[in-house]
Order: C-alpha cells, then sequence, then structure tokens
C-alpha cells in the first residue's frame, strides 16, 4: 500500500521571510482601501464621526449609515473579492488552467441561472434559499463542465475544459435572458444584481453568507500543499503519494461553495477569480501555500477598489461593480489568450 505524503518535491524552495512581509503590507493596504470605502456615500460624514461610530455609537443618523450601509457593503466587497480569486486559485492550479476561472468556465452563471430561475418560480426569495440554489447551480454546471471537457480528445484538458465551459456559459446565458424576457417582474428584482452589485446590501446577508465563504476558505488554504504538487501533473502527484481523486473532491467543494456564496452575495462578477492569481504568481510563482493567502488579500484590495471606482466615476450614481472589474479583466483576459495561442 502507498504511504500518502504531502511532502513537495525534492529541491522545492520554502519561500523567504520577505513572502510574509508582503501578506502583511497586502493587509496594511486592505485596511487603508477599507477605511476609505467606507468614507464614501451620498452623504459626506466626517472622519471623527466614522471613528467615532465604532469608539461610541450613538444611534445617530451618521453612525447608522457608518455601521449599518458603508461597513457592510465595504466588507461584503472583501469578501466575494476574497471567495472569487481562492476559487480562481485553486482551479486553475488543479487543472493548469491559466484561464481557468469560476466566470469563464460557467460556474458563476450557472449559481446565477439557479437564482433567476428561483426567482422566476418562488418570486422574492430570503437570501438562506438564494445562498443554496447558487451552491447548486455552481455544483451542478462545475460536474457538467468537467464531464463535457472529458469527452473531447486528450480527456479533461485545460483547453477542452476551456471549450466546454465556454459553450454552457454561453447556453445558460441564453436561457437566463429568456426568462427575463419572459418575465418582466424576475428583471426588475435583480437585473442590478445580474450585472454584479454591492448597492444595498446589509448586516443581515453579510452574515448569512459568512460562514459559507469562511468553511471555503478555510478547506482552500489547508489544500495549499497538495494543489501545489497537482500543479505539477496528475503523474506527479500520484508518484508522490498524493490521493488525487480526494483531492479534486475536495477542491470541487471548495470552489464551489465560495463561488456560490460570491454569486448570492453580489451576483456574477467576472474575472476576478482569472486575473488575480496571475498577479500574484508575479510574487509566488508556483507555490499555492502562499498563492492562495495572497489571493484572498489580493482579490479583497480588486473587488474594494473596483466598489470604490463604481461609486465615485459618475458620482451620485453607480455603475455595478462587475462593470468596473469587467474594463480590467477583460483586456488581461484577451492579452493572456493570444500569450498562451503563441507558446
Amino acid at each position: 500500500m502507498t504511504k500518502t505524503t504531502t511532502a513537495l518535491p525534492r529541491g522545492w524552495k520554502t519561500p523567504p521571510i520577505t513572502s510574509l512581509v508582503g501578506l502583511v503590507l497586502g493587509l496594511i493596504l486592505l485596511l487603508i482601501c477599507l477605511v476609505y470605502s467606507v468614507t464614501l456615500g451620498a452623504a459626506e460624514i466626517p472622519l471623527d464621526k466614522i471613528l467615532a461610530s465604532f469608539v461610541s455609537f450613538d444611534g445617530s443618523y451618521e453612525h447608522l449609515v457608518i455601521q449599518s450601509v458603508r461597513l457592510p457593503r465595504s466588507l461584503i466587497a472583501m469578501l466575494v473579492g476574497s471567495a472569487l480569486a481562492v476559487s480562481g486559485a485553486l482551479m486553475q492550479g488543479l487543472t493548469r488552467n491559466p484561464l481557468a476561472d469560476p466566470g469563464i468556465l460557467g460556474i458563476e452563471s450557472g449559481a446565477a441561472l439557479a437564482v433567476v430561475v428561483t426567482v422566476f418560480v418562488l418570486g422574492s426569495s430570503s437570501l438562506s434559499v438564494l445562498t443554496i440554489v447558487a451552491f447548486l447551480g455552481a455544483g451542478v454546471t462545475a460536474m457538467l463542465v468537467y464531464f463535457l471537457g472529458s469527452l473531447g480528445r486528450g480527456g479533461a484538458t485545460p483547453l477542452n475544459l476551456t471549450v466546454a465551459g465556454a459553450a454552457l456559459t454561453a447556453l445558460i446565458y441564453s436561457l437566463t435572458t429568456a426568462i427575463l424576457i419572459v418575465s418582466q417582474r424576475t428583471l426588475e428584482e435583480i437585473r442590478f444584481w445580474l450585472a454584479g452589485s454591492l448597492a444595498g446590501r446589509d448586516t443581515n446577508i453579510l452574515l448569512q453568507a459568512l460562514p459559507f465563504v469562511t468553511i471555503g476558505l478555510i478547506v482552500a488554504f489547508t489544500l495549499g500543499r497538495q494543489i501545489t504538487t497537482m500543479s505539477l501533473g496528475e503523474d506527479v502527484a500520484k508518484g508522490l503519494g498524493q490521493q488525487t481523486a480526494l483531492i479534486k473532491i475536495i477542491t470541487a467543494i471548495s470552489v464551489v461553495l465560495l463561488a456560490g456564496s460570491s454569486v448570492s452575495l453580489a451576483g456574477p462578477i467576472g474575472f476576478i477569480g482569472l486575473v488575480v492569481p496571475h498577479i500574484v504568481r508575479f510574487f509566488i510563482k508556483a507555490d499555492y501555500r502562499w498563492i492562495l493567502p495572497y489571493s484572498a488579500i489580493v482579490g479583497a484590495i480588486l473587488v474594494l477598489v473596483a466598489d470604490i471606482g463604481a461609486r465615485v466615476l459618475f458620482k451620485p450614481q453607480e455603475l455595478p461593480v462587475g462593470v468596473m472589474t469587467a474594463l480590467v479583466g477583460a483586456p488581461f483576459f484577451v492579452y493572456l489568450a493570444k500569450s498562451k495561442v503563441k507558446k
């Protein structure tokens, strides 16, 4: 019987102390962005009153706005960014596909379709119900993409998975559009959400989704060593004693939890899961023990900054945050796809 090990290949270097320093600096930058995000809004609230709302809450209008509107929205932006970035890093490491992310492989679209169908059939539903159906939609879509990708020549190769994901995303988008055309009520309820929006999110929504995201992140972080080995190839991983089938199942559960939670919170926000892992790999080349926590921090910063831009660009009106991430992510995707084709 082969002894299971989580050891990395011989000669693999442990990242230097600078990696830990980078995490600390990232957390400091994230805190700065959080503070700035909380200061933004339709009502001008001085910084001293913002600080006072945390130190000595008195129930005034300004304090209520900070505690019940601005802070939850900013925290949800951070949560969504971390969830999408980590799920994208997991998918890229497991499939060895640099173009993998929950949006491009159709997982976000599947979760969104499940939510749209639920609202169409049941009318307005609680976030708890929408979260569960988003998980189911994400899970079913993930299995379909893997199944369709496995049918191609060579099995579930990165190219086959990307093509299967793109085809399934197009089909799901068509079905979603058809439902919204038929039901004006459903369109009115979730049209802003479908573009990827953080507007109107409150503490209750945050607290309902927080356990799912937390579990997904904890599971992901514990898989760092195994995903590093899997990223070298399945044969190499098996040779090192990895239980590859079990790792795939646990990783899929983590991805579904993270992607489903983010869709239920803010709708389908694209390109975060694609872009962030590549940004992180400029600094941490291939060690997912560090890539995953770095992705969580960078993803949180990116969505938070995108939300700030969405509120500031056309103030007092605001854009959906999904529009802002697409403006950055779409050119990056084209560049990445062209560079991979040349190779």
